[in-house]
């Protein structure tokens, strides 16, 4: 059972109204204006099945629930150019993607991101990339993520680019 206590300790200059009013200016901005629409497709967890000794995946054998969109200030990371060992050969790999999502979004929604789900992005009108969760952002007790230090309002989701093969949910 939850236990719900009040937060009363920035009353006199930030409420609950305050709070709620502020999230809801957010939400409008990220809607409204920037419409910075995500695809979220989350791992079923229960019908995948793992391997009985390494408890992997094969190939093709991951199961998705139903994609579900959603709204979130995104920042893709600059590409970094590396080289292989040797430094005879290169390659460009897509800078990571840093998503910030309000929680109200996600709990309004249903849904919660977890580590290994995967979320597309439209990169342009015609090429959506798809990226996978390695960091769920889940922890927010720090004074980034809290409102005036009242109460966390979002999360930090940062995913890296996947290969062009690599996701098979649609």
């Amino acid at each position: 059972m939850e236990n719900k206590l009040p937060i009363t300790r920035l009353n006199k200059f930030f409420s609950e109204d305050d709070f709620d009013l502020n999230i809801q200016m957010g939400e409008e901005y990220l809607s409204g204006d920037l419409n910075m629409a995500l695809v979220l497709y989350q791992v079923d967890r229960t019908r995948t099945e793992t391997d009985d000794v390494y408890a992997e995946v094969g190939k093709d054998q991951m199961k998705f629930k139903p994609p579900v969109e959603f709204r979130g200030l995104v920042q893709i990371a600059n590409a970094e150019n590396k080289a292989y060992k040797t430094g005879l050969l290169r390659h460009l790999e897509p800078g990571n993607m840093i998503i910030s999502v309000y929680i109200k979004e996600l709990n309004d929604l249903g849904i919660d991101v977890r580590f290994g789900d995967y979320i597309g992005y439209p990169e342009s009108e015609t090429k959506i990339r798809f990226y996978t969760v390695s960091n769920d952002g889940k922890v927010v007790a720090d004074g980034k993520h809290k409102m005036f230090g009242y109460k966390p309002h979002y999360r930090t989701i940062i995913c890296v680019p996947t290969q062009d093969n690599e996701f098979r949910g649609v």
